[in-house]
């Protein structure tokens, strides 16, 4: 008999729930397409201008992902929130905004980048995380990446990414990607170190996003 595994009802945040969590579930076999079709993987850059070398990055890694795994991924830039992100609780913002919360809120993996100021993440990167509820990435699968102007920022990604998702709960991919500016050519990443972290980062995002066991809490 093949192997079968269950398919997880979808729970109010978008991931997958444990059979004992739901009352109705579907038996498949074990690697259908279903896994990687009902994922729904976000990317959020936290780029306040256009063009930006954080979005390309994203853009990068999400690209590798559709072609080594076959995710698709959309995209989310801080600068499509404007004005709105100036409240001080999710019932201040407008529905722009709104919707990137509610994005990042819903996905069951994400893909994040920042520009990286002063030696941290964008202010308003992390202004936009205050307004996540706290339980809403609980488990869920997280790439972290990260720009900057040389390498002394590169370290953000591991000393201010990574424990503002493990407050969350979040499942952070061991490997991050930092890109400086002369990581880049013509406005992509280009540089092979960078390109072979790309690599590593997405295949071990895939291991975990394509895998119904990252349940939320209600």
């Amino acid at each position: 008999m093949p192997k079968q595994l269950t398919v997880l009802k979808l729970s109010a945040y978008g991931s997958w729930r444990t059979a004992e969590q739901v009352d109705e579930y579907l038996v498949v076999p074990y690697g259908s397409d279903i896994w990687m079709t009902g994922v729904k993987v976000i990317g959020f850059c936290g780029n306040a201008q256009r063009p930006s070398k954080t979005r390309a990055l994203v853009e990068a890694v999400s690209e590798k992902i559709r072609q080594r795994h076959g995710f698709s991924v959309e995209i989310f830039d801080l600068v499509d929130a404007g004005e709105g992100l100036a409240a001080c609780s999710p019932a201040g913002l407008n529905d722009q905004a709104r919707s990137i919360v509610e994005a990042i809120e819903n996905a069951d993996a994400l893909i994040v980048g920042s520009p990286v100021y002063k030696g941290s993440y964008a202010g308003m990167f992390k202004h936009v995380f205050d307004l996540v509820h706290p339980s809403a990435l609980i488990n869920r699968p997280v790439l972290l990446t990260a720009t900057g102007g040389g390498m002394r920022h590169s370290l953000v990604v591991e000393h201010q990414l990574r424990p503002l998702f493990g407050f969350f709960e979040a499942c952070t991919i061991p490997t991050a990607i930092y890109a400086s500016e002369t990581d880049f050519t013509d406005g992509v990443p280009s540089n092979p170190m960078v390109l072979k972290r790309i690599i590593d980062a997405v295949d071990q995002f895939a291991g975990l996003a394509g895998r119904p066991c990252c349940v939320a809490a209600e």
